[in-house]
């Protein structure tokens, strides 16, 4: 019986799985053909309709993150990411780059032992990933090695054009983490969500707006995690910290 209802209750998540798919894999092999838009049209349909919808996919798979077979998932679909770019085939490298961050990710949080590490990762990534943007690999591989770059990244296609707004991977795997992390610790699940997913296009927005060929999204990313949690993740953080100081020496 019990398993009966699971199985009901899982049904209209997989079929708007289903549908999601469907959708996004018919925008992205039909984009071009769509009456071009002008610039922040474009802007505004990727940060507010496209990249969310993308992260709706997390948001779906989110009950499967503390399945065991999600690192097998996961380097299969590297495996298939692989095979895919090697056969030009990019919707569907796409989709299995999807996966295997989103696999990968939420396989990654189960290795946190307290809320408290998500937050330390949340404060330290943002500036590495700046570092790494403006002076580190990261600008060498976008201005050197553009087609590294591409591998190593997902395309957002821009409606009616050919050219795309790309994310690095880590951004998608360290959405994943964080995603996991508040729903293993009952924080703001949906808000969490909302947070992360606007702020890939609130760092779009500010590259078009200054004329930035690339910036990192990895602090936006960590702010809207930290954000709409912020209470919940001082009374966790405080309350290691006193468990910490209270321990015998």
């Amino acid at each position: 019986m019990v398993g009966g209802a699971t199985a009901v209750l899982a049904r209209p998540r997989v079929l708007l799985g289903a549908a999601l798919l469907a959708v996004l894999a018919a925008y992205y092999y039909g984009h071009g053909v769509l009456p071009d838009l002008r610039r922040w049209p474009d802007v505004a349909f990727l940060a507010l309709v496209l990249i969310p919808a993308v992260f709706t996919l997390m948001l779906v798979a989110l009950p499967l993150r503390r399945r065991r077979w999600l690192p097998a998932v996961g380097v299969g679909a590297v495996v298939l990411a692989i095979a895919c770019e090697l056969l030009n085939w990019e919707v569907a490298n796409f989709f299995f780059k999807v996966v295997a961050t989103t696999a990968l990710g939420f396989w990654f949080l189960g290795l946190f032992e307290a809320l408290w590490w998500a937050v330390l990762v949340a404060c330290i990534i943002p500036l590495v990933d700046a570092y790494s943007v403006w002076r580190g690999p990261t600008r060498h591989i976008v201005e050197e090695r553009e087609e590294v770059f591409v591998t190593l990244s997902v395309g957002f296609p821009v409606w009616g054009d050919e050219g795309t707004a790309n994310l690095g991977l880590p951004d998608l795997f360290f959405f994943a983490i964080f995603l996991a992390a508040a729903a293993r610790w009952n924080l703001r699940v949906g808000w969490t969500w909302l947070a992360m997913a606007l702020s890939f296009g609130t760092t779009l927005a500010i590259a078009v707006r200054w004329g930035i060929g690339g910036l990192p999204a990895l602090p936006i990313l960590c702010f809207g995690f930290l954000l709409p949690n912020a209470d919940l993740l001082w009374r966790e953080v405080r309350g290691a910290w006193a468990a910490r100081g209270a321990r015998p020496a």
